[in-house]
């Protein structure tokens, strides 16, 4: 995966977790629509592995 598809996919998981899904949409939604198959592959998994990355809540001290 291309560094700048799982940059992508890190911001976007960070704002979801600030319930700022929509922004997170746009962040992720080019590098997945413009991937290739092999790519594409890839971001599945990472976002199969990673999912409660995704919803967890951010922790406060």
């Amino acid at each position: 995966m291309r560094r700048s598809t799982l940059r992508a996919l890190k911001r976007a998981a960070e704002l979801t977790r600030q319930n700022r899904f929509t922004e997170a949409v746009l962040v992720a939604e080019p590098v997945i629509v413009t991937a290739d198959r092999l790519e594409g592959d890839e971001i599945r998994a990472w976002l199969i592995g990673h999912a409660a990355e995704f919803t967890a809540e951010k922790e406060t001290r």
